[in-house]
Parts: structure tokens; C-alpha cells; sequence
């Protein structure tokens, strides 16, 4: 019942209190907050040796500050970068203001519409047009050899830049049990007479296929897991192959064999200790100086009175420990069971149309920093876009 009582009183109209999943007894204590701070200071020459975590296990051997140092190295072609990349180190992409954090890179997409209005995938030629790359709407920056370079053709006529996202405190995100995504989308509707309802998507974790779960990581939600995401971006964002997603999108300048990431001697892959590093990172932390100021405060009364918390949720309670999520692949730990989480957003899909006239898109609601006050927040509440796949 605890897990199903969210979704109960969601679909009865009501307030749904989201910790109501976790029932206060001598087996379930209160839920807590989750532990918060900017604890990964970027540290080139020791990397890793300053950094706290939020208390997770780490695997016999692995270490935090390991986690750190991997999540922190920079790439070459010796070890598996490209050919096509966008940088060359998890950290370039995730490290403001420390690392785990948002960025100042941003990614190219790009695409166009058919004649019934479908968003197509780009066909982006290399190689002096002798090779293609095709599937994906991501175009990257960089590229080891010229030959491999991309160039988006006049054809592809939609185009967008995407801001990295922050990563802090995702462990925590990917710890929301499924049931209280599904009671928050439920709710909207109820509560807006209509109009607003995100949606909860089901998508394929690379670690267990032929499981889906409800997608939270991505600007389309396309990834359930930290797993499938790290894996993803790796090959994407820096062009190295993995044990889980193994190919480049092309081969032309490639001097190394896949998978290019391979257990180490603890038996832990890239990807595995990058996972680590992001379910270890803390919450970002409030600024309770500029949270106490009267506009801070009058905002955040705004805030709720006109309903932007409808879909930037401010208090989110993870699954209690033990468990077990990501097609059995993913056991919760205490270190981010049964936390009280503020992600100002609901992980969810939602139109929000375009501003160009290119048709209605889906995105998730993204996260608004909590150091912000709540006046910055509220202006900043509805920073999404349409558009690009």
C-alpha cells in the first residue's frame, strides 16, 4: 500500500503528500534531507582528494576520489576519443561549480521536418561527402582527423543549442521510485482542470534489456538509469565506446579497437565509476543568506500561489533502501533511501510548443538551481524550448 498511496490520493484530487510512500513505522523511520554541498572541488593534480560524498558504499577497492579521478581524465585517441567529439573529459561538460556540476559548453542539434511535419534526424556528411553520419539529431563540435568533421547541410534547417545539465545529486533522482513520478503526472491534470499534464515515459535500460523503466535523465527523459546515461553520453559526447554501447557513429580517423572502455582491475569499467561519482555527489546546496530575504520569501508565496509548483516540484522523497530498481540491476542504498529531495522540477515530458512556428515539442521541466531566490526563480521558471528530437 505505501508505494500505491501517493497515487491514491493523486487520483482522488487530493494534496498528495509524496513521502506518503514511505510510512513512518519502527522498520520505515522519517524520511531525512538529503545531505547538500559543493563537495567535488575540480582539483587537476589530485583529483578526487578534497571531495566528500553523500556517504555511498563504494565497490571492495573503488574509492570516491577514484571515482573522481576517472570522471576527471582527459581524453586522447590513444584512449578511445572520438573520432567525432564534443570534449574530452566528463568534467569539461559537468564542472561548475565543481565537479558533477552545469557548464558553459553547450551541444549542437539539428534536423528538419518532413512533408507531414515528422522531425527527421540530420544526415551529416564526412569525409568530403564520401561518408555519412546519420540516426542522430547531436552534431559534434570536434573531430581527431579533418576528414572526420562534421558539417550540417543547408538541408537541415533546425537547429539548436542545448546547455549541459547539472549532475549533482542525480543518485538521489534515479532513487525516485517509479510510482511517485506516475502519482506527480497524475496529479497535474487534476489540479490544473486540464491543462497541464507531463507525461511519464517508459524507456530501455542498456544495463537490463528488454526492461524499461520511467525515464528521468536527459532533456527527453531518454534514459532511466545513471548507467544507461553515462554510457550514452560517453560514446556521444566523447566518442568512446563502452561495454554498453559499443560503436562510433563513425570510423574514419579511429586508431583504437571497441570497446575502447574496459574493466579495470577491480573489474570496474569507465562508465561504472562515473556512475559512482554522480550517485555519491551531494544535493546542490541552498543559499539560506539570500532564501531569507523578504523578496526571496514574497517569491517563493508567488510561487506557489500561481502554480509553478505544479510542475517544478519542490519536495520529492526517494525509495526507502533495499530497493531494488533498473531491472534488478540497482539495489538503493542508505546513503540515498528514504531522502527528502528539492528538485524544483517533476522529471517529466511536456509540450510546451515552439517559439518559431516548428511545431509542438516535448522536453523536461529542467531543475532551477536552489541557490537562486525564489523571484529569480520564478522568472526563470519556464526556460524551455521546442523544437529539436
Amino acid at each position: 500500500m505505501g508505494r500505491k498511496l501517493p497515487l491514491l490520493l493523486a487520483l482522488l484530487g487530493l494534496q498528495a503528500p509524496l513521502w506518503a510512500q514511505t510510512p513512518q513505522t519502527s522498520q520505515n523511520p522519517p524520511a531525512t534531507e538529503a545531505p547538500a554541498g559543493f563537495e567535488t572541488p575540480t582539483i587537476a593534480l589530485d583529483p578526487g582528494s578534497q571531495s566528500v560524498s553523500n556517504g555511498l558504499i563504494e565497490p571492495p577497492g573503488d574509492s570516491y576520489a577514484l571515482d573522481q579521478q576517472k570522471y576527471e581524465t582527459i581524453h586522447d585517441a590513444s584512449t578511445g576519443l572520438g573520432p567525432v567529439f564534443n570534449a574530452r573529459a566528463c568534467s569539461d561538460c559537468h564542472q561548475n561549480p565543481v565537479s558533477g556540476g552545469a557548464s558553459q559548453f553547450t551541444e549542437l542539434r539539428a534536423g528538419h521536418r518532413d512533408s507531414t511535419g515528422t522531425f527527421v534526424n540530420p544526415t551529416v556528411p564526412v569525409n568530403d561527402g564520401a561518408a555519412t553520419i546519420g540516426g542522430r539529431s547531436i552534431v559534434n563540435d570536434r573531430a581527431l582527423v579533418p576528414e572526420a568533421q562534421e558539417h550540417i547541410p543547408a538541408t537541415e534547417n533546425l537547429r539548436e543549442l542545448r546547455a549541459t545539465l547539472i549532475t549533482l545529486g542525480d543518485g538521489f533522482v534515479e532513487a525516485i521510485d517509479d510510482s511517485t513520478l506516475m502519482a506527480i503526472a497524475a496529479d497535474q491534470p487534476l489540479r490544473t482542470r486540464g491543462r497541464i499534464h507531463g507525461e511519464a515515459i517508459q524507456v530501455p535500460m542498456f544495463e537490463a534489456p528488454g526492461q524499461t523503466r520511467i525515464g528521468r535523465f536527459g532533456w527527453k527523459d531518454q534514459h532511466g538509469s545513471l548507467l544507461s546515461f553515462v554510457a550514452d553520453a560517453y560514446v556521444n559526447e566523447m566518442g568512446v565506446t563502452n561495454p554498453l554501447r559499443l560503436n562510433d557513429v563513425t570510423n574514419i580517423g579511429k586508431v583504437t579497437t571497441d570497446p575502447e572502455d574496459k574493466p579495470d582491475a577491480l573489474g570496474l569499467a569507465d562508465i561504472d565509476h562515473f556512475t559512482q561519482f554522480i550517485r555519491g555527489t551531494k544535493v546542490p546546496p541552498r543559499d539560506a543568506t539570500l532564501s531569507a530575504t523578504a523578496a526571496a520569501i514574497e517569491g517563493e508565496q508567488l510561487f506557489r500561489r500561481i502554480g509553478c509548483n505544479t510542475c517544478h516540484v519542490q519536495t520529492i522523497v526517494t525509495a526507502k533502501p533495499g530497493t531494488v530498481m533498473n531491472g534488478g540491476k540497482f539495489v538503493v542504498p542508505a546513503a540515498l533511501g528514504n531522502k527528502i529531495i528539492h528538485p524544483f522540477g517533476d522529471f517529466l515530458l511536456h509540450d510546451v510548443g515552439t517559439a518559431g512556428g516548428e511545431g509542438a515539442a516535448r522536453w523536461r521541466i529542467e531543475r532551477i538551481g536552489r541557490r537562486a531566490g525564489y523571484r529569480d526563480k520564478l522568472s526563470r521558471a519556464l526556460r524551455c524550448r521546442g523544437g529539436i528530437q
